[in-house]
């Protein structure tokens, strides 16, 4: 079972950058597909990003699409969100999320590891 800690949430002005974090232990971290959720104040969870295993393919919702980058270095079991020309309606906690699936997959009931999240907020 792997174990999932995002950080690098925080608080930016609108049009900043900001790059989040996750690290995973406890599992063979090249295995899992890996994914980024977002849930925004009084709003749903939402697929964000995802990457296959090998960081070869990367699948973004069009809400971000040409905004934000996701990466994974697997020597370091850990999986980026790099997020530039920010919104306030990018506001939310930002979750990782790690799938046992051999193809990418938005849907959130096919991730079987969450964080527990990362706050980031833009100000306007």
């Amino acid at each position: 079972q792997v174990q999932l800690v995002e950080s690098g949430g925080s608080l930016v002005q609108a049009g900043g950058s900001l790059r989040v974090s996750c690290a995973a232990s406890g599992g063979t971290f090249s295995r899992y597909i890996m994914g980024w959720i977002r849930q925004g104040p009084g709003r749903e969870r939402e697929f964000v990003a995802a990457i296959s295993r090998s960081g070869g393919s990367t699948y973004y919702a069009n809400s971000v699409k040409g905004r934000f980058t996701i990466s994974r270095d697997n020597a370091k079991n850990t999986v980026y969100l790099q997020m530039n020309s920010l919104k306030p309606e990018d506001t939310a906690v930002y979750y990782c999320a790690a799938s046992q699936d051999a193809l990418i997959d938005t849907s959130q009931n096919r991730y079987d590891y969450w964080g527990q999240g990362t706050q980031v907020t833009v100000s306007s």
